[in-house]
């Protein structure tokens, strides 16, 4: 039988050796390389953790949840600059200003885009009666993100921040207060448009109609209930039975927004079937949204839809019970 030399084992042993040995250099080699390669961002994950003991929680952009914002810390601020006398009608032109808690600015390069935008404002007065929508552009120095908006009313608006960081790719959010001058709205709880309505009730959604169309908020069981999750349902039709022209907004062919009636916080919800190449039915659309909502109280969601290159905000007012 045939053995093997002695003298080779080492031999085999040191080629082996060599071998793990430069393979590992060339892995170190390629992790460093790729570290080294610029990402965008100047950012990292440290940058949004502050030391509090009530911070905002990093958020799943595909699961959104209703985030009290304005009771706890964002590791981001958010203030408003270039802003002069805003007064109720007319149109405001600000600069929205965004920093890390430890004073980096948050440009172009340390967002990412969701949802069609990298940065979402969504702007309420104090009755919820005014909310808009609106994207701004970058600025001209890093941190500053332009955006105009007209308000309806007098009084202090909330305008609240929702963005994802490149650093994170995890939902944040940021809020900052608006005094607008001029006559405040009746507390009662009317559309942004004429001739709609929405009424709070605590047996369900009251539809609501805008023009030609109706909208109905629809939910498996009333009343909704704190902690618990619900499933809601949008759907539109036409008064004459017509097709609806739905089309997409924001990547989506709906959006829902809830605020509570002190404006503490929100929750951006979208349909659960967001693939766009499967069109909702013509006549009737309907679309899927989840929500849980942590605590009892009045709470407000918008919709907003595109019917036709026409963008459509509707008002649902619900309770919410223990």
């Amino acid at each position: 039988m045939s053995t093997a030399s002695p003298s080779t084992s080492p031999a085999l042993t040191r080629r082996q050796l060599r071998q793990i040995a430069i393979i590992t250099a060339v892995a170190i080699a390629i992790f460093a390389f790729m570290r080294w390669l610029p990402t965008g961002t100047n950012l990292n994950h440290m940058d949004f953790r502050v030391d509090a003991k009530n911070v905002i929680d990093f958020c799943d952009p595909l699961n959104p949840q209703f985030i009290p914002v304005v009771a706890v810390t964002s590791p981001v601020n958010l203030t408003l600059s270039g802003v002069q006398n805003a007064r109720a009608g007319e149109l405001v032109r600000a600069t929205a200003v965004l920093r890390t808690a430890n004073g980096k600015p948050i440009g172009t390069p340390d967002l990412v885009v969701t949802h069609t935008e990298l940065l979402h404002l969504l702007i309420v007065d104090p009755t919820l009666t005014d909310y808009q929508h609106v994207h701004p552009q970058p600025g001209r120095a890093p941190g500053e993100w332009e955006f105009e908006f007209t308000p309806r009313f007098g009084g202090t608006y909330r305008v609240f921040a929702d963005f994802t960081p490149a650093a994170t790719n995890r939902g944040l959010y940021a809020h900052v207060d608006l005094p607008v001058a001029g006559p405040t709205h009746d507390p009662v709880r009317t559309l942004s448009r004429p001739g709609a309505h929405s009424v709070p009730t605590q047996a369900g959604f009251e539809p609501v109609t805008d023009g030609d169309y109706v909208f109905k908020l629809s939910g498996q069981t009333f009343p909704i209930r704190a902690g618990q999750p619900a499933d809601l349902w949008l759907t539109i039709e036409r008064l004459d039975g017509g097709t609806v022209p739905l089309e997409p907004v924001m990547g989506a062919f709906a959006h829902l927004v809830a605020f509570d009636e002190a404006s503490s916080g929100f929750a951006h919800l979208h349909p659960g079937d967001q693939d766009l190449t499967k069109r909702p039915d013509a006549h009737r659309p309907a679309l899927d949204f989840k929500i849980t909502i942590p605590r009892a109280g009045r709470y407000v969601i918008w919709s907003q839809v595109n019917l036709d290159g026409r963008e459509v905000f509707t008002p649902f007012w619900f309770e919410v019970v223990e």
